[in-house]
């Protein structure tokens, strides 16, 4: 049985002294959870430039400063539906103002401890906990 390869994709772990950035899913996948700016690599495009993209879209702010933070295998949760291979940035500058857009329902800048009490996806909040259980 041939398993099918899973789809590229990419996200922004916004962090500012001890919150980082969430938005709330407008879309599925993950609709009405809350999870780190990003989404899907456009076929050609390099992780970087979808990074930078997804922020963009969606939070209207712009990374300054980024480097590759870890890998996930996000397995889809519906029969059918396809796995993601998700590049995590973590992004600890950037600038503009802040306005959920595209697919992001709401942006916002939070504590973990705030971040526990939202439907953050899973695998979010476990990259939340990386970033700032030492953080303040």
């Amino acid at each position: 049985m041939n398993k099918k390869v899973p789809l590229k994709a990419v996200s922004a772990a916004c962090v500012a002294k001890d919150k980082v950035l969430l938005v709330l899913r407008g879309r599925a996948p993950a609709k009405d959870t809350y999870a780190f700016p990003g989404g899907r690599v456009e076929p050609g495009e390099e992780l970087e430039a979808a990074m930078r993209r997804e922020l963009r879209e969606e939070t209207g702010l712009e990374a300054l400063a980024w480097q590759p933070f870890r890998d996930v295998l996000l397995q889809a949760s519906e029969p059918g539906a396809m796995d993601f291979a998700l590049t995590v940035f973590l992004v600890p500058e950037t600038t503009g103002t802040l306005q959920a857009g595209d697919d992001a329902a709401e942006a916002r800048w939070v504590t973990l401890r705030e971040a526990e009490t939202l439907p953050v996806t899973p695998s979010t909040l476990i990259v939340v906990r990386e970033l700032l259980e030492n953080a303040g």
